[in-house]
């Protein structure tokens, strides 16, 4: 099992490229299953995310083709299963988007329960009531979802009683092909949901209120195979953003916009980072100060995401006074709290909110990752310890970072990857 050895040095300072978008790769790959025609999804980040996707894609018999671009060409019309096995989706719980798009297209779907990191319960029945409501039959057998409808799935309101990114973009691909109108309420506004639902319009879905809480779909006979390029990985972002301002440097992210993590970019701001932005490029400078604390709650977009919780944590440890962080959305998400007091954070737990008073430098200790974005923590953390931090069970980070000791060493990280 590989690991990363982090030596802390001083700021960082440089230029990188952000990668395609992870969350919206995945929802995307899933819907090239509803084409009728070859599908071009082009700006592919290269993670075990996306090869998982790619190899349930191929176990169902859909032929892929891959350029030295990351240019993935599929064409969905050679299915031959409408399976989602438990060796394959044990890894990734994004594997359950294909549900929709397998039902909406052919009809039937079995599929395993999903997994992924371990940050908390996130159940699957808002997917499963929605697709009942749209006349699907669904059983539960064995760990597997078995769903099956008899001609096409029906159009149908459906609000749903939380607000569940993986239950919109499920629900809106089997909405697309449905016969009839379907309104789904408190729906996810999220920037790769507005992805999905750009893709599924190119593809020739008539989708109303995209960016909006309330989605309005008409349902079409057929959706034919199309060119899109995924929107830039705003997780990905913010995480270099805010190594840079952790480690009092500067940082120059090119292929990447502000729109999309504008909440991050405030709350940077906040701690003292001076950003300016293009049309493709943010630049984010400390002029060698230390960050400033801030306080933080996580809520569904546009509040502040989730997954730069774990990193704000890490920059606040090392900020001047005291921050607090609130997660609301997943009930296991604090978890590297107990790996950075091991690296000499004053952290304190009190219920779902992290108590955090700034140190001026941590202490690098062997550390272990728990989920995807802790380990970014982790890595922030090691960049701002004194002596040298060596994370573990990094199979975590690479399921959503490309290349990450690679872009940290061209902003000047001491950081190095080994065999375990």
């Amino acid at each position: 099992m590989d690991k990363l050895i982090i030596t802390g040095s001083g700021p960082i300072d440089g230029e990188i490229r952000i990668s395609g978008s992870k969350n919206s790769a995945l929802p995307i790959l899933a819907a090239t299953l509803l084409a009728d025609g070859p599908m071009h999804i082009c700006n592919m980040p290269h993670l075990n995310d996306i090869t998982t996707m790619l190899a349930l894609l191929r176990c169902m018999g859909v032929e892929i083709t891959i350029d030295e671009k990351m240019c993935v060409e599929i064409d969905p019309n050679s299915i031959k299963e409408f399976t989602a096995p438990y060796e394959l989706v044990k890894t990734m719980r994004a594997s359950i988007l294909v549900l929709g798009p397998l039902l909406a297209r052919h009809g039937m779907a079995n599929v395993s329960f999903p997994g992924g990191c371990a940050i908390g319960s996130r159940p699957v029945d808002i997917h499963l009531r929605g697709l009942e409501a749209m006349g699907a039959e669904i059983d539960v057998d064995g760990g597997y979802i078995r769903a099956k409808v008899g001609k096409r799935l029906k159009g149908a309101h459906i609000f749903m009683d939380t607000v569940t990114v993986g239950g919109t973009e499920n629900l809106l691909m089997a909405a697309v092909l449905a016969e009839g109108k379907t309104v789904l309420e408190n729906a996810a506004r999220e920037p790769e949901v507005v992805d999905l639902a750009n893709c599924l319009v190119a593809m020739g879905a008539n989708i109303e209120g995209i960016g909006s809480d309330t989605l309005t779909i008409y349902g079409v006979e057929r959706l034919a195979g199309c060119t899109y390029s995924v929107m830039p990985d705003r997780i990905e972002t913010g995480t270099y953003l805010t190594a840079a301002a952790a480690s009092r440097g500067r940082v120059k992210l090119k292929d990447t916009c502000e729109g999309i993590l504008e909440s991050v970019l405030l709350k940077l701001e906040e701690a003292g980072a001076h950003i300016s932005t293009g049309k493709d490029w943010i630049e984010l400078d400390m002029k060698g100060n230390r960050p400033r604390a801030v306080n933080l709650r996580t809520a569904p977009y546009p509040a502040f995401p989730t997954d730069m919780q774990a990193q704000f944590t890490a920059m606040n440890a090392i900020a001047e006074g005291t921050g607090a962080v609130t997660e609301t959305i997943f009930e296991n998400r604090l978890i590297q709290v107990n790996e950075l007091n091991r690296m000499g954070a004053n952290i304190s737990l009190e219920g779902n909110t992290a108590i955090i008073t700034g140190v001026e430098r941590l202490k690098g200790a062997p550390v272990m990752a728990t989920d995807l974005r802790a380990s970014a923590s982790l890595v922030i953390a090691g960049m701002v310890a004194d002596g040298e931090t060596i994370v573990d069970r990094i199979y975590h980070i690479d399921r959503g970072y490309e290349c990450i000791e690679e872009k940290l060493q061209l902003l000047g990280a001491s950081i190095r990857r080994v065999p375990g």
